[in-house]
């Protein structure tokens, strides 16, 4: 009797999802980008065309860290909620970086007061 339970066949499909494809693009930190976002526009480098980017690397949107493939894809995407809620969060307060983690975590310089006098 028995058999093979017939739910074992179907299997997953847990890598075929758009966003763990998505993940493996590397993405900046939010402080990295809130950095670029801070220069003035005469320090911003010119988009180099690199064949391996979307749209030659021509089609940038610098709050969300993404390329894309031509003109009216990109401005579609700033029409989106997920980067009018991105542009949001970059014109707030200045975003947490490592060095606060450590020093939140206690892993910073230790603070052991101000020096006194020796007594000699």
């Amino acid at each position: 009797m028995g058999g093979k339970c017939p739910h074992r066949s179907v299997k997953k499909r847990r890598y075929s999802h758009k966003q763990f494809r998505r993940t493996k693009f590397l993405v900046k930190g939010d402080d990295a980008v809130y950095d670029d976002l801070l220069k003035p526009e005469e320090q911003r480098k010119e988009l180099p065309i690199d064949e391996d980017l979307p749209g030659m690397g021509q089609y940038y949107c610098m709050h969300c860290d993404r390329y894309f493939a031509n003109v009216t894809v990109r401005d579609e995407h700033f029409k989106t909620k997920k980067h009018r809620k991105r542009v949001k969060i970059m014109m707030g307060p200045k975003p947490h970086t490592q060095l606060d983690a450590d020093l939140a975590a206690g892993m910073g310089m230790p603070d052991n007061g101000p020096k006194l006098m020796s007594m000699s």
